[in-house]
């Protein structure tokens, strides 16, 4: 068995670098002391150059004026609140009726009068971002995406709260007071939002703020899901990144395991005839004997990580993307293939491979492809994310490399670079 990493996680896996341009120390002492614990602040003069790469108040103009955002990927706030789509939004005309386009004049009159853009999925849309995200994923090995905050002067986007996931704030132009406190409710959930525990986020947002900084471009800050934040945008137009990451948890490995009680027949078995259900004294002996087999069913800790990885690992596959592939080009590049070609493996596209009876069995994804033997060390070098020329991979003749390749190619698993 052969495990095929991503191709920019594998050449990164020590400097892990789209997670470096978002912190000022190194990733190990990143993952130690921080990951999911507390926040991280990083100034600009301490990260590097900055990230007009990735964004810009250009882009946002772009986005707004030129691309027919829908909702909803943007949303608008003012002091808090979230407007109505209708107030931003507008049929596109003749050939382009949709009625929940973005619409430029009434962002604008809504921007004037203190309102927040938030624009949504920008790892969807966004082609810098969209590089970027999958790297990052990449890196964290959790499931990320962006929106952009485009905040007016002296204007706050939305009241003291918290996240059920981690956030990376990139500033990207303008300033922003960021008030952070701590949790009352320690990494809460996806199913625990900050609304339940509203009076006790109100509570504590008056008290003594552990981070209490502006944010100028250029500047990363960290902060793990139940961090208490708001923040004000000073002087001129703030704009920021927010990269958020559904982290998985031991919970999500508890439901991975819990899979289980199909394949357990002691599990499967009905109550008692009768049963009171509101009576605990009665139904304590039939949680003990569930408990005793539950724990007998997953006595085989290889099994069960085995059960966990595949659980979780098609959760990451169904929740994230690859590298986006060029259906055109990947087409005119089958057309033509050769010796000289040179191809490499699809980026953040995991794989394993496994040999058996005589062939080469590869799975990527939903797919599961077989391929005869002697093509098990061309797909190995492969999955090592390089770039190569067909005619060296190893193992194959001209011929047989092409067949295996134009194949690869169709599945989408391997680009072409030239």
């Amino acid at each position: 068995m052969f495990d095929a990493a991503p191709q920019d996680a594998q050449r990164g896996s020590v400097l892990r670098p789209a997670l470096s341009r978002c912190i000022n120390i190194s990733t190990d002492e990143f993952a130690r002391d921080y990951w999911s614990r507390r926040p991280l602040l990083s100034p600009a003069d301490t990260l590097g150059d900055g990230f007009d790469d990735l964004f810009s108040t250009d882009a946002v103009d772009e986005l707004v004026s030129e691309r027919g955002v829908r909702t909803p990927f943007i949303r608008m706030a003012h002091e808090g609140s979230v407007l109505k789509p209708a107030r931003y939004t507008a049929s596109g005309g003749f050939g382009a009726e949709v009625g929940d386009q973005v619409s430029s004049d009434k962002v604008l009159a809504e921007f004037a009068g203190g309102a927040t853009i938030v624009l949504q999925g920008l790892h969807r849309l966004w082609p810098p971002l969209i590089d970027f995200t999958r790297r990052l994923i990449d890196d964290v090995g959790h499931p990320a995406q962006v929106n952009a905050y485009v905040t007016p002067a002296s204007s706050r986007g939305f009241d003291p709260h918290y996240d059920t996931h981690d956030v990376f704030v990139l500033q990207i132009a303008g300033e922003k007071h960021w008030t952070i406190h701590a949790p009352v409710h320690a990494d809460p959930l996806s199913n625990q939002p900050w609304s339940d525990h509203a009076e006790a986020v109100a509570a504590a947002a008056e008290q003594q703020p552990v981070i209490d900084q502006v944010l100028r471009p250029g500047d990363a800050l960290y902060l793990p899901r139940g961090w208490i934040h708001s923040a004000k945008a000073l002087g001129d137009t703030s704009v920021h990144l927010t990269i958020g990451m559904a982290a998985y948890t031991r919970s999500d490995v508890v439901d991975a395991l819990l899979s289980v009680v199909g394949d357990a027949e002691d599990l499967r078995t009905s109550l008692p005839l009768g049963i009171d259900l509101t009576d605990a004294d009665a139904l304590r002996p039939v949680v003990e004997q569930t408990v005793q087999a539950l724990m007998t069913a997953l006595a085989d800790s290889d099994g069960a990580s085995e059960l966990a990885s595949r659980r979780l690992s098609s959760r990451l596959a169904a929740a994230t993307r690859p590298e986006p592939v060029r259906p055109l080009a990947t087409i005119a590049a089958v057309a033509a293939l050769s010796g000289d070609t040179r191809v490499r493996w699809r980026g953040s596209l995991p794989a394993r491979i496994d040999e058996a009876d005589g062939r080469v069995r590869l799975r990527v994804r939903a797919k599961d492809l077989s391929l005869p033997a002697e093509a098990s060390p061309a797909l190995r070098q492969l999955a090592e994310g390089e770039d190569v020329a067909i005619s060296d991979l190893e193992g194959l003749d001209d011929a047989s490399a092409i067949v295996v390749v134009r194949r690869l190619l169709r599945e989408g698993i391997l680009v072409a670079t030239e």
